[in-house]
């Protein structure tokens, strides 16, 4: 029989099954809610990082050149101005790229982390958030030696502990965590394929008994 008819396959029940189910498109080429989270996750981390770093950069390079060009001959005002901005522009771009890619490299491996072990484990909990954190920032600070290492996990495990609070917080307010809702969708999403397999083969049984009694009753006249 097509495999399409055929008995609808359950909800994944190991770690490694959940995991692998975060990289893997539905029906409808979708990918998991987690794994998109991680994606605007990831271009919000850059986009705050790059106006961390850029902003204070724009506006300390254009103090810096209309302090050095007080000498300086312009052709107009409009001249000095945008020669102003420009230099401001460099120092945004520059330090902004340099704080941009750090903050979103350090914010999509602490959510990976934090996100894959709450798959794995199947529940949402203050410690995978402090386990991420005490990992990314070990990750970071692992070129300065052992004293690095340690000072970035503890670092990492303070920073992951309040944020990881408030992202549990966030999801209470919505009635259900991120886990829960998924592990419902799960059921819901099984138990409605199983109806529907169910219901299938009691009509395809229905036509093969029809078909019998037709052929039974050919054969006798």
């Amino acid at each position: 029989a097509p495999s399409r008819f055929g008995r609808p396959a359950p909800p994944p029940q190991t770690g490694w099954e959940r995991l692998r189910e975060l990289w893997q498109r539905d029906e409808l080429q979708r990918y998991p809610e987690e794994t998109v989270s991680l994606a605007k996750a990831a271009f919000t981390a850059g986009l705050a990082g790059w106006l961390y770093g850029g902003l204070p950069a724009f506006r300390s390079a254009r103090s810096a050149f209309i302090e050095r060009s007080h000498g300086e001959l312009f052709h107009n005002r409009a001249d000095a101005v945008q020669s102003a901005h420009r230099a401001g522009l460099r120092s945004f771009i520059r330090y902004g790229w340099r704080w941009s890619w750090r903050v979103t490299v350090f914010v999509t491996i602490f959510n990976m982390v934090s996100t894959g072990l709450s798959v794995y484990r199947d529940k949402t909990t203050i410690s995978n958030f402090a386990a991420a954190g005490g990992f990314t920032g070990a990750l970071f600070r692992m070129n300065l030696g052992l004293q690095g290492l340690a000072g970035g996990m503890v670092f990492g495990a303070a920073f992951g502990i309040p944020a990881g609070g408030l992202l549990m917080a966030l999801q209470s307010l919505a009635g259900e965590s991120l886990q829960e809702k998924r592990s419902r969708e799960r059921r819901e999403l099984y138990e409605r394929k199983l109806a529907e397999w169910q219901s299938r083969l009691s009509v395809t049984e229905d036509l093969g008994r029809m078909e019998n009694n037709t052929n039974g009753g050919l054969k006798m006249d």
